[in-house]
């Protein structure tokens, strides 16, 4: 397919130019990237501290309240933030569609190497707080569980960065479905509170199978087979249509970008 092709074609230069967005995003502070790092990791502690100890909400199982929410938020805040970001890449860098010859395939992955230096930071703070826990992490799982989530991501953006640059109002509805979503994911509440056909339904969210997927690199560690791997082919497989049908939007449309912007 072109899209994997002028991928790996243009590794090194979405790359390069993942580091300097990154970068760019807090130049014109003091403190620079360290801001970056400083707002998620503030804003993961703050849930910590008011749940598990203000309002001592209890996890899902046996599982210290950090163990179980903190992988549940740093994926959850990767996959906000590279979504956000990567379906608006187009526009932020119009200037490559309108005067350049220049791969647009790849402007997405651009904003979503970008968004990969915060979210593995977060990742590995998970890491380290279970581990002070004494819950160690599956290796192989979590590696499956990243790897998941970016082809996820690439997926869900292939369409979203293409419609949000065709219609610029798509993005303001994006942010207010990524909120929706946030809500309707089991991150700072627990699947044992629903039952029947609704549990499975929310079950088989693909946002529901990265979250709980991350938190089971420390728990559990059994989401890949989980009910006979049900919610492992669901996720697979709508990720696959959708980076199919997101192709095809994206490759239709792309001609026109520069008209649009």
């Amino acid at each position: 397919m072109n899209f994997f092709k002028t991928v790996f074609k243009n590794r090194k230069l979405f790359l390069q130019l993942g580091k300097n967005d990154f970068k760019n995003r807090f130049a014109n502070t003091s403190l620079g990237a360290i801001w970056g790092f400083m707002q998620p990791f503030v804003f993961m502690m703050t849930y910590v501290i008011v749940f598990q100890y203000i309002l001592k909400v209890g996890s899902s199982g046996d599982y210290p309240y950090a163990v179980w929410f903190l992988p549940g938020m740093a994926m959850w805040m990767f996959c906000s933030d590279s979504i956000l970001n990567s379906s608006n890449s187009i526009r932020s860098y119009s200037y490559l569609v309108k005067k350049v010859v220049f791969p647009i395939d790849v402007i997405p992955l651009i904003t979503l190497v970008s968004s990969s230096f915060i979210g593995l930071f977060l990742f590995l703070l998970a890491t380290v707080v279970s581990i002070c826990y004494g819950y160690l992490p599956n290796v192989l799982v979590l590696i499956y569980i990243i790897f998941s989530a970016y082809c996820f991501i690439i997926s869900f953006t292939r369409f979203t960065s293409a419609l949000a640059t065709l219609v610029p109002d798509f993005s303001q509805l994006l942010n207010i479905l990524m909120q929706l979503f946030m809500w309707f994911t089991p991150i700072v509440w627990n699947l044992s509170m629903i039952e029947g056909k609704l549990c499975i339904i929310f079950k088989a969210f693909p946002f529901t199978y990265l979250v709980e997927g991350f938190r089971q690199v420390f728990i559990n560690s059994t989401i890949i087979t989980q009910y006979n791997g049900l919610y492992t082919i669901i996720f697979w497989v709508v990720t696959t249509i959708m980076f199919l049908w997101g192709n095809y939007v994206f490759e239709k449309n792309k001609k026109d970008f520069a008209d649009v912007l």
